[in-house]
């Protein structure tokens, strides 16, 4: 199939896009490489180093790419900036949003996959939380994701759009970088490899249910096959694991320890975060086959062998 992969050089992207090109499809990127790298882009898939907001050089491109299928993993991801720069957040999240589903609707996408979060659920504590919880974002970005999914349902019954949207919980792995919301485990083996200090922010035990970039990868390829039905899914392992205890998991792997110290929490944080994946193991057939104590060894030595190059 022909397939639209936006912000494909980044994180969880750029993985989405090995994946695709892997098994067989012709996949474009579009990413303005405003965090994503360019060598991380596979060199079978197409590259345009542009911005989703350029609209009309994005309709050039699907006027050309004859897409099936659209995966839209760019965005802005930092929770901290959503809440300095709420309107940045907005336009990118949501106007950048509204250029790539228009064109999805005027050039016959089939389906449009949508890479949503664990913060359109906000604080709620009743962990773990299933897609028909109440959506209470307590961040800019949460509300730009909780906005974006409620365009996309309108787009389906409206236009007939068919969709998946797949609430992310909170992804690592190689490749990452400090943006999104799994980057505490880059920011956390990139210090202890070079020696530095830890900040928490908060009291360490907030929790967050981390889960691995290939299963994410896996997941989104599951949810675009035609016999999956539209609709939304927690992409999660449906573990709880705080920040004190991903610190000393991290410690053990290096065989070291660095100082750690603890600041006021950032606004717009959750204390407790932990996403039911039933629905997608059920309905996509899919699961989490990484565990995290492996996911971590992996992601830590690619870390740590990469500051010895």
């Amino acid at each position: 199939m022909n397939i639209l992969v936006t912000g494909g050089a980044g994180f969880i992207g750029s993985h989405l896009v090995d994946g695709l090109v892997e098994a067989g499809h012709h996949v474009v990127v579009v990413d303005n490489l405003s965090t994503g790298c360019r060598e991380h882009v596979h060199d079978q898939a197409v590259f345009y180093e542009m911005d989703i907001l350029q609209k009309d050089e994005l309709a050039r491109i699907f006027a050309n790419g004859a897409f099936d299928i659209v995966f839209h993993e760019a965005a802005q991801t930092l929770v901290p900036y959503s809440m300095e720069h709420p309107r940045e957040d907005a336009e990118l999240n949501i106007m950048g949003l509204l250029n790539v589903l228009e064109l999805c609707r005027q050039f016959g996408v089939k389906k449009f996959l949508f890479s949503s979060s664990a913060a359109v659920y906000g604080d709620n504590v009743q962990v773990p939380l299933a897609e028909n919880a109440p959506l209470q974002p307590t961040s800019f970005y949460g509300l730009t994701k909780v906005t974006a999914e409620k365009y996309i349902q309108m787009y389906h019954d409206v236009f007939g759009l068919s969709y998946a949207i797949l609430r992310y919980s909170n992804v690592y792995g190689e490749r990452q970088g400090s943006h999104g919301e799994g980057g505490v485990v880059y920011i956390f083996s990139d210090a202890i490899a070079e020696g530095r200090e830890i900040t928490i922010f908060g009291d360490g035990d907030q929790s967050r249910d981390f889960i691995y970039v290939k299963d994410v990868v896996r997941a989104n390829m599951a949810a675009m096959d035609e016999t999956a039905p539209s609709g939304i899914y927690n992409i999660s392992t449906n573990i709880e694991t705080t920040v004190n205890a991903l610190k000393e998991i991290l410690f053990y792997f290096s065989q070291t320890a660095v100082p750690v110290s603890y600041a006021e929490a950032r606004s717009g944080d959750i204390y407790r975060s932990a996403l039911d994946n039933a629905l997608a193991k059920q309905t996509l057939r899919w699961r989490p086959a990484t565990k995290l104590l492996e996911g971590l060894q992996q992601t830590y030595f690619y870390f740590a062998g990469r500051k010895q190059t």
